[in-house]
This record gives C-alpha cells, sequence and structure tokens, in this order.
C-alpha cells in the first residue's frame, strides 16, 4: 500500500492554481482598458491565451489536471477580451462622409458605368495644383461613380504627369472614358483679386463653371482660390433667385460618429445681414434634408448664449425672423460649445466667425495627438500601451481632418459648387468628388429651384 501523501502537500496542490488564476484575473484587470480600446486588442488577446495556457500546461506538468483547466481558462478569457473589444471599438471606426457613399456601387463593390455623372474639376486650383488635383482625380474615378472634366494649362498637365508617374494611369483612365483634360488658358493666382475672373475668361475656374452651365457636368470642384470660385460661379452660374449672397457650407463632425452637422457661412461673406443668414438657413435646411438625410433638421443661429435676449446687433435681430419662420425647424441659439454636440443639423453664422471655426476645427486633430503622445506613460508598460492606443488615435485625427471632408459646397448659386481647402491633395480632392456627387445625384438643385419663388418673397419682407 503506497505512502499517504503528506497533509501540507495536497494543500500546496490545491493552491497552486488558484493563485495561478488570481494573477491572471489580476493581470486583465489591469489591461481592461487597453484591451477594450485597441482595433488590435483581439490578435494580442489571442496572443496573450496562448502565452497563458502554455504557462498553465507547464504549471500543470507539476500541479496536474488543476494546472491544465486553468490554461483553459485562460485561453477562454483572452478569446472573449479579444471579441469584446472588437465589438467595442466597432463603432468608433468612422468615415466622415460615411452617410453619404451609402448606395454608391453595386453589391459587390463594382460601379455601374450607366450611373456615373460627369464633374468638371479647376486642375489649376491648389496650392499643388495641377499635380495632387490630377492624381486624386485618377483615384476618384476607380473609387465612385463619376467621370472627371479635368480642366487646366496642358504645359502643367504634362510636367505633373512626368513629375509623378501618372503617365499610364491618365491614359488608361482616358482610354476608358472615365477623364477627359480639358486645356484651358492662364489661370487665377491663389493671390489675385476675385475680379480677376472677369479679365481671365479661359481660365479653368471659369471653363469649368461653363461646363456646368452647358449641362456638361452636374457639378464643379475647385481648390482654388475661395473669393476667384464664388465670383466665378456668380458670374457664370448665376445667383438662385431670392438668395442675395451665396454662402460656403462645411461638413463637421459631432460626437456621433453617424452625424455630421453643417455650418454655414464659413467664408463667402465676412459681413452679413439678418436677410442673409434666414436664407441661409433655409438652403442649408434643404441640403441636409436631401442630401444628409436628416428627417427634420434642427436649425441653430451660432450665438455666445443661449437665450433670446444675448449677442450682437446681426444676432438680436436675425433670431426673430428664424423663429417666426414656419419652413424650418428652428431650435434657438447655439453656443460655440455646442456645434459639435449634435443637437443641431445646421449651424447658421457670418462668414468671417464661421471661417475662425472652420480654421481652429482643422488644428484639432493635429494638437490633439500630439498632447496625447505627450501624456503617454514611459517605460515598459508604456510603449505598450502607446503601440496599442496609436492607431486609436489617428482615429480620432481622422474624425477631425478636413482632408478627410474635402470641401464645402457653395450654397445658392445655380448649380452644385465645391470649394476645396488650399492645401488639398489626393485624399481630399476624393472626399470632395464624392460630397458633388452625393450632391447631385439626391436632387438637390431641384428643390433649391422650388425655394427660390418662396425665398425671393421672405427676402423681400425680411428688415434690412
Amino acid at each position: 500500500m503506497p505512502p499517504k501523501e503528506p497533509e501540507f502537500s495536497r494543500g500546496a496542490r490545491r493552491q497552486r492554481p488558484n493563485r495561478a488564476m488570481r494573477r491572471l484575473v489580476i493581470w486583465y484587470r489591469r489591461n481592461a482598458a487597453v484591451t477594450s480600446l485597441v482595433d488590435t486588442a483581439a490578435t494580442a488577446a489571442s496572443t496573450a491565451g496562448s502565452v497563458a495556457g502554455s504557462v498553465m500546461t507547464g504549471a500543470g506538468t507539476m500541479a496536474g489536471v488543476a494546472g491544465s483547466a486553468a490554461g483553459s481558462v485562460a485561453g477562454s478569457v483572452a478569446g472573449a477580451a479579444g471579441s469584446m473589444a472588437n465589438t467595442v471599438l466597432q463603432p468608433l471606426v468612422f468615415d466622415p462622409l460615411r452617410r453619404l457613399q451609402r448606395g454608391i456601387g453595386d453589391d459587390d463593390g463594382a460601379i455601374d458605368d450607366a450611373r456615373r455623372l460627369w464633374v468638371a474639376v479647376d486642375g489649376m486650383g491648389g496650392d499643388y495644383a495641377p499635380g495632387p488635383i490630377l492624381e486624386g482625380c485618377l483615384r476618384a474615378v476607380q473609387l465612385l461613380p463619376v467621370r472627371v472634366r479635368f480642366v487646366a494649362e496642358q504645359a502643367a498637365i504634362d510636367a505633373a504627369v512626368t513629375e509623378l508617374g501618372l503617365a499610364d494611369a491618365l491614359a488608361e483612365a482616358t482610354q476608358a472614358g472615365l477623364l477627359q483634360v480639358v486645356p484651358s488658358g492662364t489661370s487665377v493666382g491663389m493671390d489675385e483679386e476675385a475680379t480677376v475672373v472677369r479679365k481671365k475668361r479661359d481660365a479653368s475656374i471659369n471653363m469649368a463653371m461653363d461646363l456646368v452651365k452647358a449641362g456638361e457636368a452636374t457639378a464643379v470642384y475647385s481648390a482654388g482660390n475661395s473669393g476667384a470660385v464664388m465670383a466665378s460661379a456668380i458670374f457664370r452660374l448665376g445667383r438662385l433667385k431670392g438668395i442675395d449672397r451665396p454662402a460656403i457650407g462645411a461638413l463637421f463632425p459631432t460626437k456621433d460618429p453617424e452625424q455630421q452637422v453643417l455650418v454655414l457661412d464659413v467664408g463667402a461673406n465676412m459681413d452679413a445681414k439678418p436677410a442673409y443668414l434666414h436664407q441661409w438657413a433655409l438652403l442649408g435646411n434643404i441640403y441636409s434634408r436631401d442630401v444628409l438625410q436628416v428627417r427634420e433638421p434642427r436649425i441653430g443661429l451660432l450665438n455666445i448664449g443661449e437665450e433670446e435676449c444675448k449677442g450682437n446687433d446681426l444676432a438680436l435681430k436675425t433670431y426673430p425672423l428664424m423663429a417666426a419662420e414656419s419652413r424650418f425647424r428652428f431650435a434657438g441659439n447655439c453656443e460655440g460649445r455646442d456645434v459639435l454636440s449634435g443637437d443641431f443639423d445646421v449651424v447658421v453664422c457670418d462668414g468671417f466667425t464661421g471661417n475662425v471655426l472652420l480654421k481652429f476645427l482643422e488644428s484639432v486633430g493635429s494638437v490633439l495627438l500630439d498632447v496625447l503622445k505627450a501624456e503617454l506613460p514611459r517605460g515598459r508598460r508604456g510603449k505598450v500601451g502607446s503601440a496599442f492606443l496609436i492607431s486609436n488615435l489617428r482615429r480620432i485625427k481622422k474624425r477631425l481632418d478636413h482632408a478627410e471632408h474635402g470641401g464645402a459646397l457653395l450654397l445658392g448659386v445655380d448649380g452644385i459648387c465645391v470649394i476645396g481647402h488650399g492645401s488639398s491633395k489626393a485624399l481630399s480632392v476624393v472626399s470632395a468628388l464624392r460630397l458633388a456627387h452625393s450632391a447631385a445625384s439626391h436632387g438637390v438643385m431641384d428643390n433649391l429651384h422650388s425655394l427660390s419663388n418662396q425665398a425671393m418673397d421672405a427676402a423681400a419682407t425680411s428688415p434690412v
């Protein structure tokens, strides 16, 4: 009969797996914040499970069945953590124009050529034109149901094609009928006065506008001199009836990845009148309803307080006009802190204030990323955490990056016009053409035309 095992030995065997499990639980609790935030948590958790399983299996060699069971539990916990991390992170994946992309392309990702719309592009507009603008157009015709008429100086196009190695891609797109080069005359410089568009009749921006006017394109895009773009649009396309001044409307992100807020004006009119803001609210309401698919857009007036009695002279005179309007839902004054809250779908302000707001937002993404990088902990654990979090920090920056939004709409002219940032490159061009296609495919101009007579009557009775 084998000798009886000492009591202390049996107790040690019972305690070993419990001690190992406690260590494992403590480890996961300490790292729960990381595993629930990072996009790569599933892989990391699976790896951790394998390591834990190996350790427990080694312990099982000395401790028997209990060690193996602990290893199995560790693997299960790791797998669950990975699954949870993926589930938690999924809503954070954000495409600034996700809603605008819905319905583009077939279910298998193929694009029906019959659904492609022509877009005129001012190839000479922008700080880096025409190379990055052309590169963006070549990408866009592969990703979006659009065809591009690229208007630019031939010599500049040839130089850009050679410099960036775009000859093959350009030839392929041209042969497929997806892109057509339209030679233009001398372009409008970024530092020239807006009125120069009257003298340079064959400038790229004027010729692009003429293509829309003639019905050879459904929309126009330019990242050039915004004043010249606006002047050319007014001279070539004309204003909508009843709209005194067109406004530039930009899409801002909100705390809800599925929602955006349209802010206008963001730079077309430095000085505004109450009647202008009232008209922009009407324009913004139609765009938000038809393109962004908001059933009943909430319109806000940018102000320093929620109360009706607060604000400058412009805000005080505009408030009663907005409150008395029955054609849209006026949600009251919108403070600066509420612009990105998701409580408003359209925010109206003068162009000076809107432009400051726009450029401030443009800087937030990069500054936020730099601050968070500087504040991440040092040492071995800090490096591991930084490696996990960096992808999420980049996602945050992407949500706030103006390049992901592509451009702003010039509302109030008789045609779809998208104005890009002066520093636009390929990514911004693709996003801007997506925005132009979405506006054109939703028939927003038909509803804007139907508004013209009503807006004209409202403008005639509004105080100035």
